[in-house]
């Protein structure tokens, strides 16, 4: 892959970005023609029934689509439906492109034949390198997404708030973390399907779970994990059932995202079972000196992945993957 590939990729999945909020449950794509090293069509997947990120971008070219590379930040669909009788990839093919270039394949089993399609079409199809920056970026990008469509389940997100010696609660205070970290709590409820915790978390907090002071297009389903009853007046949904399949339920409700936020016992509990893939820990600059730690025991250690950090406020925020996207 070129430098020139990579550069039309990153616009690609930047244009992509553009329907975070709106393409769901279809995933986030962009898509940039370029011919004779110029940007000649443009376009991303707003929201479902309306156009695919390829044809839209086509379109805008016109006939300097001819001979063209299409860059997209997933690849060309094969599928048809009512809406969208078309496939992305036999609309490139109509086109007549030359080169098809995709930041990452998709990971739906039934339809992920679009590179046997175009081929077949004779169009040059490329795959950005697994670790490249744009494919890793690209993946992220819809992470929820590629976990729903080739699991069944929701992506499940464990949020932690700690201090530094590892304890989920101070003595006297009711925060660990500061108001910055609270409100990027709030962001990040806002943008999950759901929002869960254990009964533990319910008896002792009675918690409301909703997104609060910041933009909310639609609020998250707000669960609790485990036995009842729930406290009366509780506006959260009780699951009682296997985790496992409990979570293939909500995906078929179409819950993609799961934002966990339950105490050590539940974290332990999903831990266990394999049913987490991202771990986000807001460390906060405090020696709790006693209280629950992170996670209650596990049968055996986990490794994280892509670990990374940043400030946010007084805290530190960390974030590492178990089930990379």
């Amino acid at each position: 892959m070129t430098a020139d590939d990579a550069r039309f990729l990153a616009r690609a999945i930047d244009l992509a970005e553009r329907g975070r909020g709106t393409a769901h449950p279809n995933p986030v794509v962009g898509a940039v023609v370029v011919r004779d090293g110029e940007v000649v069509g443009e376009g991303w997947h707003v929201r479902p029934g309306e156009g695919h990120a390829e044809p839209i971008a086509l379109a805008q070219a016109g006939e300097r689509a001819r001979g063209a590379t299409v860059y997209v930040s997933l690849e060309p669909c094969t599928h048809v439906t009512p809406r969208k009788p078309v496939p992305c990839a036999q609309t490139c093919s109509a086109a007549g492109v030359a080169r098809v270039v995709t930041a990452a394949l998709d990971p739906n089993p039934l339809v992920a034949d679009g590179r046997e399609l175009l081929a077949a079409a004779g169009i040059a199809f490329d795959v950005a390198p697994h670790d490249s920056p744009e494919a890793v970026r690209a993946r992220r990008q819809n992470e929820a997404w590629r976990t729903w469509i080739a699991t069944g389940r929701p992506f499940v997100t464990l949020k932690c708030a700690v201090t530094l010696d590892g304890r989920v609660a101070v003595p006297g205070r009711r925060w660990v973390s500061g108001p910055e970290s609270r409100h990027v709590v709030h962001l990040l409820r806002a943008a999950s399907d759901a929002v869960g915790v254990g009964m533990g978390t319910v008896r002792r907090e009675n918690p409301r779970l909703d997104a609060r002071d910041v933009p909310v297009a639609r609020q998250p389903r707000r669960l609790a994990f485990g036995s009842g009853p729930l406290p009366e007046g509780s506006q959260l949904e009780l699951l009682s059932g296997p985790l496992a399949e409990e979570l293939a339920q909500l995906a078929a409700a179409d819950v993609q995202s799961l934002l966990l936020e339950g105490g050590p016992t539940l974290a332990a509990a999903f831990l266990e079972q394999g049913l987490v893939d991202k771990l986000l820990l807001f460390v906060a600059p405090t020696l709790a000196g006693e209280g629950p730690p992170l996670v209650g025991p596990l049968a055996a250690p986990l490794d994280l992945h892509a670990l990374e950090s940043r400030q946010v406020g007084g805290d530190v925020l960390l974030t590492a993957y178990i089930n990379e996207p």
